[in-house]
């Protein structure tokens, strides 16, 4: 039997869920939904340049336990893409509208390289709105400057010319192992870089990769101090970003955070090993105890 090509239809084919458009105070932005409103709310935060399907093979499982939102941020995916450069605080006043549109006082937050860098700020500054927290593969706690070329070199290279080759090498850049970057995830992310103004929502994207406005978004060990939400730092063997090291060091700074290393994942961990992800990110998100 010919073996099944992986694909996001694959993924959601067995899965109850919706995709749609709400107004967040003034801020449209796009979703992917699973789950329903009886459940806790959680809410799924992507990187730099992602989107919502980032989350496409982890909808399903969480969707079972959580009301389940995963969001194109502001500037990103098929969300507004307001004129101004995008700041952490952007982002997170972003979020917060999202929040007060579902009549949600807190939720769980899970964020993956910038959006964790996103949710470590929100849960510093809002700690009554985070019920719980996930940082995976986090951004924000430091500026290397090679990661910090190589992620503007990729990103701006792919919206200047949405092409099969610059977008692939984009999306492989976040795998360990490059044959994850499937065809339809690729033709996904051509299809939003291909969107009139987009090289100009991923300029003012990219401002977080200039050293001046990094340093001034950074989450410092005070900021990470005051972070009340039970939080899980999920790190990988191979992320493209930062070793192990920097995962265990952001953990030893939030009080009792719990620390977890994915092994043959990259950056994006949730699609590389959705099965492994989904268990890890769900029982820590549903307070069971870790496994082992």
């Amino acid at each position: 039997m010919q073996e099944r090509q992986p694909s996001l239809w694959q993924d959601l084919r067995a899965t109850a869920f919706a995709q749609g458009w709400l107004d967040a105070r003034g801020l449209r932005t796009r979703y992917l939904h699973a789950g329903n409103a009886t459940l806790p709310p959680l809410l799924l935060l992507h990187g730099t340049g992602g989107h919502a399907e980032a989350y496409a093979r982890n909808l399903a499982a969480h969707g079972e336990h959580f009301d389940t939102w995963a969001i194109d941020l502001i500037g990103h995916g098929w969300s507004d893409k307001p004129a101004h450069p995008y700041e952490v605080r952007h982002y997170v006043d972003h979020v917060l509208r999202f929040m007060d549109a579902r009549g949600w006082e807190r939720c769980h937050i899970s964020g993956e390289s910038m959006g964790g860098w996103v949710a470590s700020r929100l849960a510093a500054d809002h700690p009554q709105r985070v019920a719980r927290l996930v940082l995976n593969t986090a951004g924000g706690s430091r500026a290397d400057p090679a990661v910090m070329a190589r992620i503007k070199s990729l990103s701006t290279q792919a919206a200047e010319d949405p092409s099969w080759d610059f977008i692939r090498a984009r999306v492989q850049w976040l795998m360990a192992d490059p044959a994850h970057a499937t065809d339809d995830l690729i033709a996904c992310r051509q299809a939003i870089y291909s969107q009139p103004g987009y090289k100009e929502a991923m300029r003012h994207t990219l401002v977080l990769q200039e050293p001046q406005v990094r340093e001034r978004n950074l989450i410092r060990p005070d900021d990470y101090g005051r972070i009340q939400a039970p939080t899980l730092v999920l790190w990988t063997s191979h992320d493209p970003t930062a070793d192990v090291t920097e995962g265990r060091r952001i953990a030893d700074m939030i009080p009792g955070a719990r620390f977890l290393v994915m092994q043959d994942c990259g950056h994006w961990p949730q699609w590389e090993d959705a099965g492994t992800f989904n268990r890890i990110h769900i029982d820590f998100l549903r307070g069971l105890p870790a496994a082992g």
